[in-house]
């Protein structure tokens, strides 16, 4: 009997569930990791590998959407505003910016990360971006006037970090090209 199966679209491996497919690509989680659940995934199956730290826990944790499926992770991006700004613009609140400048401009911004975590929670996106940087971040300690982009196959909503909280705005950059690194 093999021990790896998909079944609505979720991975089983010998009994756990080790990630989901979604839009030809597996999600799964490196502890994982192995040749045989490679060469299924791969070979067998024909599907691009994506290992993401936390698809197990999120699968096995049952944390549901509000149609009852398992939450599954979203990708997210870190817009700063670019150095060349005003920099009065820098590090205000929402209300601020808008009595001062307008709406947040998508053009005096720029994409700082593009990843994943094991959380689409901002407050802990917030966390981890203001006092542990992961690597290859290339901006600084998440601040006010800076935009979380949180995005999945389905769109994108764009949150502009606020004094206290995080406020949901309208927000169109020019369309991004995934730059997530962790595809085998």
């Amino acid at each position: 009997m093999n021990g790896i199966s998909i079944k609505n679209n979720r991975i089983r491996f010998y009994g756990n569930t080790a990630g989901y497919i979604e839009n030809g690509r597996a999600i799964v989680d490196p502890m994982f990791h192995c040749e045989e659940l490679k060469d299924y995934l791969t070979e067998k199956q024909g599907l691009e590998i994506q290992w993401t730290n936390g698809v197990f826990d999120r699968l096995a944790g049952g944390r549901l959407d509000p149609e009852g499926n398992a939450s599954l992770l979203k990708a997210f991006r870190i817009h700063q505003l670019r150095p060349d700004v005003d920099v009065m613009m820098k590090f205000i609140g929402y209300d601020e910016l808008l009595e001062r400048f307008g709406e947040p401009n998508p053009e005096n911004y720029r994409v700082v990360y593009d990843g994943q975590l094991e959380t689409n929670n901002l407050d802990a996106i917030y966390e981890k971006f203001n006092l542990d940087h992961p690597p290859g971040y290339q901006g600084h300690s998440l601040s006010m006037s800076d935009v979380i982009e949180l995005y999945d196959q389905n769109g994108s909503s764009f949150h502009y970090v606020d004094r206290f909280s995080f406020r949901e705005i309208a927000f169109q950059p020019p369309e991004q090209e995934h730059t997530q690194s962790m595809y085998l």
